[in-house]
């Protein structure tokens, strides 16, 4: 379906919401428009204009989370055609010509939604194949525009899709491959020659969080060699396997989740590392907590990567509430010098609040410490000055003195 077949409607922006679009703020959000109810359907090309009826910017509406769509374009004859699409995709792919020519790391993101220009939508790269993600049903109308654009500059092993576009934000189960030839189930990728094995079409996660990169990098050369790790909220075991891998003398891995055991034994196993000398421990992270202490267990180096969002039978975790006492707990079983890496991708606080939470977490148990490093998105997740929100990942390497 080409542009010239998509509905193209007028929205006009509050006047002190104007001068942000005009400056490049490319979200669309549904306060800043006066009417916002003249617009129905998703995948609408829509105009924004001022109170002078001067243009702001051309986009699409689309539903997703607070946004209502995304400007695309400050060009007001942008049709957005194969072209447009081609175009920002080559440019996403030149960012990411060192990563294409690695031979070491055959897993990453090949373009970041507004990062690249268009807000709604992500596509990896898994050793060949590629994963395109829609975060509306909006820029999901642009589906054949977008897949024959890829299909022009890139040769593609074999095409999957996420739907991420159910009420709430949510991913559609269904089956998500779309053409070319089925990945191997698991296939095995590379970052930083340590292996994953990744599932394509196994719902909404694929295995890993590509946007971990360089912190399991680091966790691997320079913070492993000796020591005991506790991962917590350990998912597929990411971060013990690079921790194993640095020459750690054992990882404790810890999550809520039933399949975390089978997956992180596999990712273990696609390492050549032996995983019956590991401790992989389905059990919520909290009542770990208090078993460690009652067991008067400690680390020298405490992982915590929590969900913005977790909910368990006992306990609600919200990052943006509850991470300062999750600190407390780390805390308390981290070894004198011992290191705790920090991590949230939590994205409606940025990294002075988080290193708020920090110090308030030492306050109340009287310890002193000392930032070592912090991280946020690896290059390849590309983000705009514009858009603060989209710089989600706060990592911090975190030196426990006394």
């Amino acid at each position: 379906m080409g542009d010239y077949m998509k509905k193209n409607i007028k929205l006009k922006v509050k006047s002190n919401y104007a001068k942000n679009i005009k400056a490049g703020y490319p979200l669309i959000m549904e306060e800043a428009i006066v009417n916002m109810k003249d617009v129905h359907e998703e995948g609408t090309i829509i105009e924004l204009i001022d109170d002078s009826h001067h243009f702001l910017g051309k986009g699409y509406y689309g539903k997703q989370n607070k946004g209502r769509g995304w400007v695309l374009s400050q060009n007001q004859h942008e049709t957005f055609d194969v072209q447009f699409f081609e175009k920002k995709l080559k440019l996403a792919i030149e960012h990411r010509s060192s990563l294409f020519q690695d031979s070491t790391t055959t897993a990453f993101r090949v373009f970041n939604g507004e990062g690249d220009g268009v807000g709604g939508l992500t596509i990896d790269f898994y050793e060949g194949y590629y994963v395109i993600s829609w975060y509306s049903e909006g820029i999901y109308q642009f589906k054949n525009e977008v897949i024959q654009a890829l299909t022009n500059i890139v040769n593609i092993k074999g095409l999957y899709e996420k739907k991420r576009f159910a009420s709430q934000g949510t991913y559609m189960e269904d089956d998500d491959f779309i053409s070319g030839e089925k990945a191997p189930e698991p296939l095995l990728v590379k970052e930083n020659d340590m292996n994953f094995a990744v599932y394509l079409n196994d719902g909404a996660m694929v295995g890993i969080f590509l946007d971990q990169r360089d912190v399991r990098k680091t966790i691997r050369e320079s913070y492993s060699q000796g020591k005991n790790v506790l991962n917590t909220f350990s998912y597929t075991g990411a971060f013990s396997v690079a921790a194993a891998l640095g020459g750690a003398t054992k990882t404790t891995s810890v999550d809520l989740a039933n399949r975390s055991k089978s997956k992180t034994i596999e990712q273990f196993s696609v390492n050549a590392i032996d995983y019956e000398a590991q401790d992989i421990i389905v059990e919520d992270v909290f009542n770990y907590f208090k078993y460690a202490v009652r067991k008067k267990l400690t680390f020298d180096l405490v992982i915590l990567d929590p969900p913005s969002f977790a909910r368990s039978k006992k306990h609600t975790f919200s990052a943006g509430k509850d991470y300062p006492e999750l600190l407390v707990q780390a805390i308390s079983i981290t070894e004198k010098n011992g290191i705790i890496v920090a991590s949230s991708n939590c994205s409606t606080f940025g990294m002075a609040k988080f290193k708020g939470f920090i110090e308030k977490a030492f306050k109340q148990t009287g310890g002193k410490y000392v930032i070592r490093e912090e991280f946020s998105l690896p290059t390849d997740f590309k983000t705009i000055n514009e858009y603060k929100e989209g710089d989600y990942l706060k990592v911090v390497f975190i030196e426990k003195l006394t």
